[in-house]
């Protein structure tokens, strides 16, 4: 049986190289480089770019961002060429940075429109959610400020953080509203210019962590942070990258869902998840816009997005703005609430669950939630998730296993994202294919298997395959 071309890609990646450019006698300066590689190599965390198999028909798809389906089912490349054929004599490239030449009035027009759909007083599109952030965190917090943080937040917030002229970056325990208090409040008890009004805190957070798949608590987090400081000294950042689309009547967001628009100062929709394009769009007051083109160092030297993304965003909100996307919203919710439904009611789910051979801490509480968001995280223990990865996959299920320093050591997961056009039998199917797994995990358990037959089938197939192929053994 063949690996297939995403195992065998990702398993020849991970082969050392450093050791052959010594042998050959090759320059210093790439034997560096390959030596910093080999150490993501020797733990099996080297990333390589690999055919997608979803794309061409030979998986089925649970990892993409296309969460509502607009690009797989074509509706979203309609209304774009609609949107293009308007704009026959407009130029492709923006010419030049936002402040210099690449400013037109088609932009305008599309942000003051996204602006309105989300009830913000100005929007800005940048080129992603990654520079989006970056320039936030870079030309927001003033001296003197301080960043209190979910210590979730997207590794972007950290980079942007990086950045910052705050004095001070305080994270506090995810989405833990009694630990945002107590941080608040020794802040108050020992920064003067908090407690006076005079500096500012400002609190960074996401709608829906994106490797975690759990919602926000935002009204809470709020409620204390209007407590805590009733000076208004304050300013919420949230990055709602996944929930854009995905939440509220025509998937306007957390933030409009709750009506917390005048709660939340900057709010980052990256369009390139659920709403299927590419780019970011940052919204907040004009002051907040102002301050980000003048003072965002990336936005100031990098060219503006071009026209067939700004196009594409259009697109997108005019399918939203139409409800066109509602019945998408509606069979996400079904299929997310179905795999939940199917493989707590498994006859071996419990049994996996005692042993500690998977962990689905968004079960909790599940059946009472108004809304499911459609990350799932399958945790494993040590580096069970490779396996279980390898196994999804030669099942014909397209999954990614996530580890180490994407999220935190001892919590290597496979997360799943559910998409609006999967259908009842593939999630049934995929339900099958995670039990199959930890059934053969339990049974290996219980049988105290050593050596090549601790190992689970579909890793003996890939070990297998890549031995006779290209060398890599278990």
């Amino acid at each position: 049986m063949s690996a297939g071309p995403n195992l065998k890609g990702f398993w020849q990646a991970q082969q050392l190289r450093a050791p052959r450019m010594k042998q050959d006698n090759a320059d210093p300066f790439h034997r560096n480089l390959e030596e910093a590689l080999d150490v993501k190599r020797k733990q099996s965390s080297l990333y390589a770019i690999i055919p997608c198999q979803w794309k061409t028909g030979a998986a089925i798809d649970f990892t993409s961002n296309d969460t509502l389906s607009l690009g797989a089912t074509g509706a979203l490349r309609k209304e774009f060429d609609k949107e293009m054929a308007a704009l026959p004599s407009d130029p492709i490239g923006a010419s030049g940075s936002r402040i210099v030449d690449g400013n037109s009035e088609y932009m305008e027009l599309v942000e003051q429109e996204i602006a309105a759909f989300h009830g913000a007083e100005t929007s800005l599109i940048l080129a992603s959610g990654f520079e989006a952030n970056i320039a936030i965190f870079s030309a927001i917090p003033r001296p003197g400020d301080v960043i209190v943080y979910d210590e979730f937040v997207h590794a972007s917030m950290y980079d942007g953080m990086e950045r910052t002229l705050a004095v001070e970056k305080i994270p506090f325990k995810h989405n833990d509203a009694d630990a945002l208090r107590h941080v608040l409040e020794n802040l108050v008890d020992t920064n003067p210019l908090i407690r006076q009004g005079k500096k500012c805190v400002i609190i960074a957070l996401e709608s829906v962590y994106s490797m975690d798949g759990d919602v926000c608590p935002l009204k809470e987090l709020v409620d204390v942070a209007n407590e805590s400081l009733p000076l208004r000294n304050k300013a919420f950042i949230v990055d709602e990258a996944h929930s854009a689309g995905l939440m509220g009547a025509k998937g306007e967001g957390l933030v409009s869902m709750l009506g917390l628009e005048k709660d939340v100062a900057v709010r980052v929709h990256a369009v390139s998840k659920a709403i299927g394009v590419s780019g970011a769009v940052v919204m907040g007051s004009q002051t907040i816009r102002t301050a980000i083109i003048n003072l965002a160092r990336n936005v100031i030297f990098s060219t503006a997005v071009s026209l067939p993304v700004v196009a594409g965003i259009r697109a997108s909100y005019n399918l939203m703005k139409r409800g066109e996307t509602r019945e998408n919203l509606a069979n996400l919710q079904r299929l997310v609430h179905h795999f939940h439904a199917t493989i707590i009611n498994h006859p071996s789910y419990q049994r996996a669950l005692d042993a500690s051979i998977i962990s689905i801490p968004l079960f909790e509480d599940w059946a009472d939630r108004d809304f499911q968001t459609h990350v799932i995280p399958v945790w494993t223990p040590n580096q069970d998730h490779l396996f279980l990865a390898y196994h999804l996959n030669l099942a014909g299920f397209s999954s990614f296993p996530v580890e180490y320093p994407v999220v935190p050591k001892g919590q290597g997961r496979v997360r799943l994202a559910f998409h609006a056009d999967n259908t009842l039998e593939q999630v049934e199917g995929l339900v099958k294919s995670v039990m199959e797994w930890a059934e053969e995990m339990l049974r290996i358990e219980e049988e105290g298997l050593q050596g090549e037959e601790s190992l689970p089938w579909a890793a003996r197939v890939v070990f297998g395959c890549l031995e006779e192929g290209v060398g890599v053994g278990a």
